[in-house]
């Protein structure tokens, strides 16, 4: 599928990247991808948030049509649909970390143990480990 064409607010990098990313559950689908092992609608859908149906199939087909995840049938069940970052959607793991070190030191949040020394003693390493998890079927 093309990538969905959006009007841009302007040719800021930020801005831009924003338009993409810049709602409440973008980055926590993406998370839950990477580190919460989540494939389906259903596995998305018990995240500790508690995304609403409706928004969580608007976020999912959306990411699906800007590039960032695809989706495919479970080749086990036909009915289910199985969702995977794409290389685009990898480029965000660091950003994903960097909100993550900046939330455990500014917010008070708190980050699986020994996930932010992870990523801050080998961010390569860190990268690597994080499409592994995409790799796996």
């Amino acid at each position: 599928m093309a990538p969905a064409s959006t009007t841009r607010r302007s040719d800021c990098p930020i801005s831009s990247a924003l338009e993409v990313v810049g709602d409440r559950w973008t980055l926590l689908l993406i998370r839950d991808l990477i580190f919460g092992g989540a494939r389906t609608f259903k596995d998305f859908l018990a995240s500790r948030e508690g995304i609403a149906t409706n928004i969580l199939s608007d976020r999912l087909g959306r990411l699906v049509d800007l590039g960032v995840m695809n989706s495919e049938r479970d080749p086990a069940d036909g009915r289910v649909i199985v969702y995977r970052l794409t290389p685009k959607g990898m480029d965000l793991v660091p950003v994903l970390m960097e909100l993550s070190v900046w939330g455990a030191r500014h917010e008070n949040g708190q980050a699986p143990e020994g996930v932010l020394e992870a990523w801050q003693s080998d961010r390569d390493g860190f990268l690597r480990w994080a499409r592994s998890r995409q790799d796996r079927t």
